[in-house]
């Protein structure tokens, strides 16, 4: 990332509309991989659940700064990559719960697939039920089936891309503008539900690492 993150740096979702990633060194990228899955075996060999509470609340205290330094740039296709964008959809949906309730909810009006019932999503789908399920999901990673996670974070950012492109052609002729923004995170949104489920695949075949 270009930015230099403060703790805690807050990951709105104008950020989240232009973040990309980069190439890192080969020292960083070890890193990256190394600190994945030290935080994912840790928590999935440890019988305490507050280990768990602790991993998934660790960028509400600290912001998702420390994170963003670890795991932004690694491949699509790898542990920390996956994890990393599935941090960020949580920091997103933390900060800005009512407005992604609100694409989540027009994508399950819209979206003509099985994806909602892959999250597990409750309908309506109000600011706290959103939260929920992102924890839910994150939870899923560090204590059920890894593959089901990223199935189910892959289907939540389906639903989010189909409500944002439908509420852009909302407001295409009342706010050209915010239907630009919202077309933008339409489509971030299908790149990494793309993403999430190239890395299951990935996952299940052994060779997300």
């Amino acid at each position: 990332m270009a930015e230099n993150f403060h703790k805690p740096t807050q990951y709105s979702t104008d950020k989240f509309d232009t973040f990309e990633g980069g190439e890192d060194p080969a020292q960083i990228m070890r890193a990256a991989h190394d600190t994945a899955h030290a935080l994912l075996e840790g928590a999935r060999n440890s019988d305490d659940p507050a280990v768990i509470d602790r991993i998934i609340a660790y960028t509400d205290k600290n912001g998702i700064d420390s994170l963003a330094e670890l795991w932004s740039r690694s491949s699509a296709a790898s542990l920390p990559g996956a994890l990393w964008r599935i941090y960020l959809l949580r920091a997103v949906i933390q900060q800005d719960a009512v407005g992604t309730s609100l694409l989540f909810q027009r994508g399950i009006e819209t979206l003509p697939t099985i994806d909602a019932a892959v999250t597990g999503a409750i309908n309506p789908t109000g600011p706290e039920e959103i939260k929920g399920l992102a924890d839910q999901i994150l939870r899923g990673l560090f204590r059920g089936d890894f593959g089901v996670a990223l199935d189910r974070a892959a289907s939540f950012s389906r639903i989010l891309a189909s409500g944002a492109g439908s509420i852009a052609d909302d407001q295409e002729l009342l706010d050209p503008e915010r239907a630009t923004e919202l077309t933008t995170r339409a489509s971030r949104y299908s790149l990494m539900a793309e993403e999430l489920t190239g890395c299951a695949k990935r996952y299940r075949a052994g060779a997300l690492d």
